[in-house]
């Protein structure tokens, strides 16, 4: 059996481009014991892998150039050698970008397709839920009554920050890029929602929003927006850093407001995570996030783009800002 494969070809120098991506088509191993042949259905993609093509020391290994690269799969068992997963079953795990990957069976786990669909599990039930989920619940601890400001408010972990924020009671404000994102956030809840590349003073819209202050703020994107919700931080804010999406195409170190200051003054704290720190309670998250979506209280958006050979494609809008929610690739 032959399946396509998508390779890294090279390390980017700023924003990535379809240069950074090489199609190859590869033979498929037999499955040996314990192991299954899965067949890709929906595949991952992801603003943190961006990280994963520069060679800088980070908290996961970059990708490798002329090898796969690898993230979040959907995937069928076409052939098995397991007991645990017979042929039928659909599994969620961290797999190389092909039509047809080999895999232990321990190193997949099985989806429960009666609970949501399948592609839910890679968004809503997924990485980006649990990553909303720890870093709001845990880090930021937000209160009934109190404002939480979510910065990538349309991205797939933003989304699902803002719904839960209300699910505590909170007064609820994000940013996003385009006048369909705003009015997509005040359809699910949001209390308010500004555009911040047609905003002339994004620090006043931000103000304006949040009169009482900000006592949560979720981090997604860093820059400007940060710099103005630091002046904003009230009495023992809670800050959850969870991406710097503004800065990871940069070529030179930015250079902003320093905020140390405006931090000790509030009492504030200022914690980034990372959702692997809290991989011993995942099926914790997992359990409370299905139960809230299967009660009505968090719908899921997803934009998804069709075909393996679109991958590519699909990831590098992510750094243009062309999916709301999580974005997705059908397969098959």
């Amino acid at each position: 059996m032959k399946t396509q494969t998508i390779l890294f070809a090279s390390r980017p120098q700023g924003v990535p481009t379809a240069e950074q991506f090489r199609f190859e088509t590869r033979d498929v191993p037999e499955p040996t014991a314990g192991q299954v042949l899965l067949k890709t259905l929906f595949v991952s993609v992801d603003p943190y892998m961006r990280g994963r093509m520069s060679a800088a020391k980070s908290y996961v290994a970059p990708f490798e150039v002329g090898q796969p690269i690898a993230g979040g799969v959907v995937a069928e068992v076409v052939a098995s050698q397991s007991e645990q997963l017979p042929v039928g079953s659909v599994v969620v795990g961290n797999l190389p970008w092909q039509e047809y990957n080999v895999a232990d069976a321990k190193t997949v786990n099985p989806v429960p397709a009666d609970k949501a669909p399948a592609s839910y599990f890679l968004g809503l039930l997924g990485m980006p839920g649990l990553t909303a989920y720890f870093g709001l619940l845990d880090i930021c601890q937000p209160k009934a009554g109190e404002t939480v400001v979510v910065s990538g408010a349309a991205g797939a972990v933003g989304l699902i920050v803002g719904q839960l924020a209300k699910i505590q009671g909170c007064r609820v404000v994000g940013t996003a890029g385009s006048d369909e994102k705003v009015a997509h956030l005040k359809a699910l809840g949001f209390d308010e929602a500004i555009n911040y590349k047609t905003t002339p003073d994004i620090a006043q819209a931000l103000a304006e929003a949040a009169p009482n202050g900000v006592d949560c703020y979720f981090d997604n994107v860093g820059g400007a927006i940060t710099d103005a919700v630091y002046d904003l931080l009230n009495k023992h804010a809670r800050i959850a850093l969870c991406g710097q999406i503004s800065t990871y195409n940069a070529t030179e170190a930015p250079v902003g407001p320093r905020p140390e200051g405006k931090l000790l003054k509030t009492s504030t704290k200022l914690q980034g995570f990372i959702v692997s720190d809290y991989l011993s309670r995942w099926p914790e998250g997992v359990q409370q996030l299905t139960q809230w979506y299967t009660e009505g209280k968090l719908k899921s958006e997803e934009t998804v783009t069709e075909g393996f050979d679109q991958i590519p494609t699909a990831f590098l809008g992510l750094f243009k800002g062309e999916n709301t929610g999580k974005a997705v690739v059908k397969v098959a």
